[in-house]
């Protein structure tokens, strides 16, 4: 999953998030959700395009590749587990926590990530 901007991912995230959430994603969904211009977005779609990881015809739908799904996927766990942490072992306020792991999801190591989860499984921590 290599070498992607931790800017990019987030748009994996979005992307994927608002398919799960709305079905269909279109530019203007992203910068919504997002909190930034339409054309930022075209043009960090023309870079994801060019890595495989969406489909986006020009003023059509917005896409995630299969290897794109599986990048995003990836992320929202890590993210997921950081907030489960976060909020249900440090007791954080949830803007907080938000903050927080999204900043952290983009570093954590397989490892920790990894060693979050088992901690968080064997404690029963809700999630």
């Amino acid at each position: 999953m290599g070498n992607l901007s931790s800017n990019m991912e987030d748009y994996l995230k979005v992307i994927y998030f608002l398919q799960n959430k709305m079905g269909i994603v279109r530019v203007r969904d992203i910068a919504k959700e997002m909190a930034i211009t339409m054309p930022s977005v075209s043009s960090a779609l023309k870079n994801l395009e060019k890595h495989g990881l969406v489909c986006h015809p020009r003023y059509d739908l917005v896409d995630l590749t299969s290897e794109g799904k599986k990048i995003a996927e990836h992320v929202t766990r890590r993210h997921r587990v950081i907030m489960d942490f976060l909020l249900g072992v440090l007791g954080l306020d949830p803007k907080i926590a938000e903050k927080d792991a999204c900043g952290m999801e983009h570093n954590i190591s397989q490892e920790t990530l990894e060693s979050l989860d088992k901690f968080l499984k064997e404690r029963n921590v809700k999630r």
